[in-house]
């Protein structure tokens, strides 16, 4: 029989070798440990069982999706890592299938460990067409390697780590004008279809194709970040699909490993990926692309096709978000500016930080997941699984009335931010 986790081992551990803030963090919310989790559902070593409508985005598929863990199951006996010598069947048949749900003419595909590695090669790509200038969105967030972190949109987290990429323009998410004013046939335009990290912000109709018209005009490259709104999280597999764009790089992941393993993903036209066809060496990663991953990709492709996941994000979105904007509504208006969202991708916006993070504990003491925005305090995300049933949802629809009315409470009217 396996030993019960001590929390206590495990924060001492975060304290001493992992990061002391972090441990402070799980102290102040009294974090439990995650033991196991299967579907909707995760179990903490407190003895409760968690809906997880959290996870910042990966687990549309839920936790251990069966499909998923027997294809990497499978691989993982059989041929987890490859030689990178030999052709890999695993690798060509997830980048077939991955190719096969983008926009069409995007054909070529590099598969990567993590979302920010995505971001990576797109901005390689860009430079290899002789792009150098980047063109990036305020507070639009593309992960923190290097490369990406000079085009996400925060300063807190690029001013420690500068001097970073030269000849980056940040402008304002939905401003045709702004972008006008900075484009040249020089650069690329890195954007989201929906801002997730900002706090779930939703481009203004129609702008996604006049971004895409103002790149083709002036000879521009178009790299659409879909790592956390692709996969079907927005009710579509791709933002691009919902903007009918097709842009000339789509960066992908969260979603892609099922939520069970970590990959990236890049899907490029053959025009922006002709240098990596004449000398593959240019960009290279021993891990990436693995058997195992890929495995896994063609699984989740997979699953979200047979279990019609799209379909059931479209129908559980609209009913997800109109039982937040219920509960808020009812306990505590004065707290909150929107619920907002696409599909399952949403956001509650409150009026500070503070009225975010009483509303996440709330959550929380209900036994429901939710995640923060790095880019935005004041917002708190729903991004729960595609596989949520009935029951699951009077779970959250009980959470989300509890936790409004306990930052009413805490936070009423009369002391309003």
């Amino acid at each position: 029989m396996t030993a019960p986790v001590s929390r206590d081992r495990v924060l001492d551990r975060y304290q001493s070798h992992v990061n002391t803030s972090l441990a402070s963090l799980a102290r102040l919310i009294a974090a439990p440990v995650e033991v196991t989790a299967a579907g909707s559902k995760v179990q903490g070593s407190d003895g409760h069982t968690y809906l997880d409508c959290g996870g910042f985005g990966v687990f549309l598929l839920g936790h251990c999706h069966p499909a998923v863990v027997a294809a990497v199951r499978k691989q993982l006996a059989r041929n987890p890592l490859a030689t990178r010598l030999f052709l890999n069947p695993e690798l060509a048949q997830a980048a077939a299938d991955l190719a096969g749900i983008t926009p069409a003419g995007l054909d070529y595909v590099f598969l990567t460990n993590s979302g920010a590695e995505a971001t990576e090669v797109g901005l390689k790509l860009a430079r290899l067409a002789g792009k150098r200038h980047v063109i990036a969105m305020e507070r639009g967030f593309h992960g923190k390697t290097l490369g990406a972190l000079s085009v996400t949109g925060k300063a807190q987290y690029r001013d420690p780590f500068g001097p970073l990429l030269p000849m980056v323009d940040f402008v304002e998410f939905g401003d045709l004008a702004a972008l006008h004013a900075v484009l040249t046939a020089q650069s690329v335009v890195l954007l989201e279809p929906v801002q997730a990290e900002a706090g779930v912000r939703l481009p203004p109709e129609g702008y996604l194709a006049q971004v895409q018209r103002a790149c083709t005009e002036t000879g521009a490259v178009l790299i659409l970040d879909e790592i956390q709104s692709g996969m079907g999280r927005l009710g579509a597999w791709w933002g691009a699909d919902l903007a009918r764009v097709t842009p000339d790089v789509l960066l992908t992941g969260k979603i892609l490993g099922g939520g069970v393993m970590p990959v990236g993903g890049v899907v490029a036209s053959a025009q922006l990926f002709a240098p990596l066809n004449a000398d593959p060496l240019l960009h290279s990663s021993t891990f990436a692309g693995s058997p195992l991953a890929a495995a896994a990709v063609t699984a989740t492709i997979g699953a979200i096709k047979s279990e019609g996941l799209i379909e059931r994000t479209r129908e559980l979105g609209l009913q997800v978000r109109a039982l937040a904007d219920e509960a808020v509504t009812a306990h505590c208006p004065h707290l909150v500016a929107e619920v907002r969202g696409q599909g399952l991708l949403i956001g509650i916006d409150f009026v500070s930080a503070e009225a975010a993070t009483e509303f996440l504990i709330g959550l929380l003491d209900s036994r429901v997941i939710a995640s923060y925005s790095l880019n935005s305090g004041n917002v708190l995300r729903l991004t729960p699984p595609a596989i949520l049933d009935e029951t699951d949802l009077h779970w959250l629809a009980r959470a989300l009335t509890s936790a409004a009315g306990h930052v009413g409470r805490v936070m009423p009217a009369t002391v309003r931010a």
